[in-house]
């Protein structure tokens, strides 16, 4: 493809002193040193390492109103979003409600297409149809001030969870709980939305307890929610930092065990995962996307629904059914970036090099797919990317997402202020934001973004940059190396999957399933025989017979077919040796 920028291999730098215990495997110590851990501390996996409740601002004011509902009996209405971080909220409240003693709890989620995000005034009077006298809204609220204001008119108090950057104003909710609040004391500003919940939850069971809440039923025990919130939280791609570490840790334990919802176990068999070997990146890959694709093409409610059952042959339907339109969207996202990519080539034509900032605008598209289209189009040509698809009532709904060194948010309140009327609305951080406009305004608002993209960004940040932990030795590639991985993490968002590079001869290679490039591979320094896969590769560059040494960038895997376990390498990248 014309216009697409080259990877380049960078390998990480230290950070701080170490202090990892001598015992540790000398790989483990460097690819930990190298994520910026210095102590065993910052490795504790265990639950009794969780960072406390208390130390959420509004988190005591929250269990209380949700503790009075509980008592009198009112009508509680979880608000939840359209999203994998939404879905896994809303459920984990409504068991955790129930299990604490209250029956009369629902949920709602917007629609995309219809409602829009969050608590909107709209979603206010389907939550006042359903009979709320309590609103509790997971993974969305902080910028909801029109919902809220409308739910107090009907005297109807709403409790917010979120975890969403707030803006210089706070809706006028009865108790609002975000860690990235301002002057919040809770360490970890990086929980999920699910994780948020969570949190209220724990709260709450300790006042229950505290009030004699449980003197006739069982205290829950609210661990066994902690698959939903290792799903939520890899799914929303938040920072895993040391705290996210261990609510994911704790959860895939769960599932590994055979403990996980129904729905969840549904979801792996769909997605021919086996649950004994869980990691995360399969939460991230295989059973996210198809709870997403309900949010992005129909009803979030059927992605809740599948989470809440008991029942694991509604759940085995549920999820086929999750299937399917995963599926759908698959091939929706595949149509949409070839038309992006055209209109990537047009411009290259132009102008001989692609913007700073990309925008693209179909009047065909899909609505529910273009954060995706932008995300696949960022990586691809390493630029910021804005999608937009139309919303039916002659205005545009986009989604963009950036790279390192530019804030996506700050760029739209910047090009709001140049360009007064050009955006409806928008929200958003750093790297996703989303925002609304006039079909008429799509071109002002394209070359305006490409040129503050153009002001804040430098050509070294449109470089591609695959990080490296380094080499691996001939002896270090082995199962055991692979196994001693694969149980080091759980890794993922800001504590990376190790990825290696090394030089090797290039024995075979051949296509597989279209797309995807099988090769056999022998370490150039010396080593064991290894298979190779890179997915989704150029069909235009590879196979090619004439290569035969290349610098490979990957990360070691174990692969396992018929009962056989051997070690294969995932390619991130190939750069011939001449």
């Amino acid at each position: 493809m014309t216009g697409q920028q080259v990877s380049q291999l960078r390998r990480r730098q230290p950070e701080g002193d170490v202090q990892l215990p001598a015992e540790m495997p000398a790989l483990l110590r460097r690819l930990y040193h190298l994520r910026g851990i210095t102590a065993a501390s910052e490795l504790e996996r265990g639950a009794s390492a969780l960072l406390p409740w208390q130390a959420l601002n509004g988190i005591e004011s929250a269990a209380a109103l949700l503790h009075q509902a509980i008592l009198s009996g009112q009508r509680i209405v979880v608000v939840g979003d359209f999203d994998a971080d939404g879905a896994t909220s809303t459920a984990l409240s409504l068991l955790a409600l129930r299990a604490m003693g209250t029956e009369n709890v629902t949920f709602l989620v917007p629609n995309r297409f219809e409602d829009g995000y969050g608590l909107s005034p709209e979603v206010v009077e389907q939550a006042k149809t359903l009979g709320a006298e309590l609103i509790l809204t997971v993974d969305n609220g902080i910028s909801s001030h029109a919902g809220v204001a409308l739910a107090n008119q009907y005297g109807i108090p709403v409790v917010i969870t979120d975890h969403h950057l707030p803006g210089d104003t706070l809706p006028e909710a009865a108790a609002i709980v975000n860690p990235n609040l301002t002057g919040c004391s809770f360490p970890s500003r990086a929980l999920a939305g699910v994780g948020v919940a969570f949190y209220l939850m724990l709260a709450l069971r300790a006042r229950l307890r505290d009030h004699n809440g449980f003197a006739d039923r069982p205290q829950p025990n609210l661990a066994e929610l902690l698959d939903l919130v290792a799903l939520g939280t890899v799914a929303d791609v938040v920072p895993l930092d040391a705290n996210n570490r261990i609510l994911v840790w704790q959860g895939l334990q769960r599932i590994r065990a055979g403990k996980c919802r129904p729905g969840i176990r549904a979801l792996l068999e769909v997605a021919n995962r086996p649950s004994s070997r869980l990691v995360a990146s399969d939460l991230g890959f295989a059973l996210g996307p198809r709870l997403n694709a309900a949010g992005r093409l129909d009803d979030m409610s059927v992605g809740v629904s599948l989470l809440l059952t008991d029942d694991i042959q509604q759940a085995r339907m549920l999820a086929s059914e999750l299937d399917a339109l995963n599926q759908t969207r698959k091939e929706i996202e595949q149509g949409m970036q070839a038309e992006a990519l055209s209109l990537c080539d047009f411009l290259v034509q132009q102008h001989q090099q692609l913007p700073h900032g990309l925008a693209f605008y179909h009047p065909q598209w899909h609505q529910g797919v273009v954060g995706i289209v932008a995300s696949r189009l960022k990586e691809r040509f390493h630029r910021p990317v804005f999608a937009f698809a139309p919303a039916g009532d002659g205005t545009l709904k986009g989604s963009g997402r950036s790279v390192p060194g530019l804030h996506l948010r700050d760029v739209l309140e910047r090009l709001d202020t140049l360009n007064p009327g050009v955006v409806l609305k928008f929200g958003g951080h750093a790297m996703a934001a989303g925002l609304s406009l006039q079909e008429d305004q799509f071109e002002t608002f394209r070359q305006q973004f490409a040129l503050i993209a153009g002001e804040w960004l430098d050509a070294a940040q449109l470089q591609g940059i695959i990080w490296s932990d380094g080499e691996l030795t001939g002896s270090e590639l082995t199962l055991q190396t692979a196994e001693i991985l694969r149980e080091a993490g759980p890794w993922g968002q800001a504590f990376p999957e190790p990825v290696f590079d090394g030089k090797f001869r290039l024995l075979q290679q051949r296509l597989v399933g279209e797309r995807h490039l099988k090769l056999m591979l022998e370490p150039v320094g010396g080593g064991p025989l290894l298979d190779g896969i890179a997915f989704n590769i150029d069909t235009r560059l590879w196979p090619d017979n004439s290569v035969q040494q290349a610098e490979i960038a990957y990360k070691l895997d174990i692969n396992e077919f018929r009962g056989q376990r051997n070690v294969q390498l995932l390619i991130e990248h190939l750069w011939p040796v001449t």
